[in-house]
């Protein structure tokens, strides 16, 4: 049998938005909670959320019966971590910091088999092949791993399309906080030249073919980004959620509550 189809990949070659959620909770009851509320995708951070490879592979565990994709963010673009994060199951991956072109072949080339990478062959213990089961799984993986990888600087910028055109890169993610940081106005997310910016990305990642992404929690340039092209965003973040909601019914219940 090959390796399990990706519909999330299939979905973005297609060109069909694909809305997501951030899951930064680091928790897999939270994560199953999510994957009820009915996103096309969920990304399980491992950048800045505290999560390991064992809280990762729970997560994958409590989202696998639900129609919702996890998408897997390791803490960087290494070849050792994207390889145990494809063991435990994670078909899509969300590399951060890619800034050229060889970032980004360096990224693919960490998802593949020899001779076309080198990622390591363990399928006989890993989930990823049902402990080998799967036959076919070392030569058909590759087909259904979607490699996303993420522009979050100006020098990301300036090389978009060398990016986006690395054979092996299925979609280019925009990261606002750091990009705009990288644009000397930290925090400003939502500041006209980073969002300019953003748009301009978008458009030349699809130029070339590829599928764009960002992250936002304003509804309204979440819709300017699906209008500029982006056909995977992320619309909030489950500690935004549940931070916004409990404060708000805090203040509800004790108006004098900070």
């Amino acid at each position: 049998m090959p390796a399990p189809a990706n519909p999330f990949k299939r979905a973005l070659a297609q060109s069909r938005p694909q809305i997501g959620l951030w899951a930064a909770l680091a928790d897999p009851y939270v994560t199953e909670l999510l994957a009820t509320a009915g996103f096309d995708w969920l990304l399980i951070d491992g950048e800045h959320a505290p999560n390991d490879v064992r809280s990762m592979l729970a997560q994958l565990q409590a989202v696998a019966p639900y129609p919702s994709h996890p998408v897997a963010r390791p803490v960087r673009n290494d070849s050792a971590l994207i390889k145990q994060l494809l063991d435990i199951g994670a078909q899509s991956l969300l590399i951060p910091m890619v800034d050229d072109a060889d970032d980004a072949r360096a990224a693919v080339a960490a998802t593949r088999y020899p001779p076309h990478g080198i990622r390591g062959v363990g399928s006989a213990i890993a989930r990823a092949s049902r402990w080998n089961t799967l036959a076919d799984y070392p030569r058909t993986a590759a087909d259904e791993l979607c490699v996303l990888v993420q522009a979050e600087t100006t020098t990301a910028l300036a090389n978009l399309a060398a990016i986006a055109s690395v054979d092996g890169v299925d979609g280019v993610f925009f990261g606002p906080a750091d990009l705009s940081a990288s644009m000397g106005l930290i925090g400003q997310t939502g500041a006209e030249p980073v969002r300019r910016a953003i748009v301009e990305g978008i458009h030349a990642v699809r130029e070339c073919g590829k599928a764009a992404g960002v992250l936002t929690a304003d509804p309204a340039l979440a819709d300017d980004y699906l209008q500029a092209g982006a056909t995977f965003v992320a619309v909030g973040t489950d500690v935004g959620l549940l931070s916004r909601s409990a404060n708000a019914l805090a203040r509800r219940f004790k108006p004098d509550a900070r």
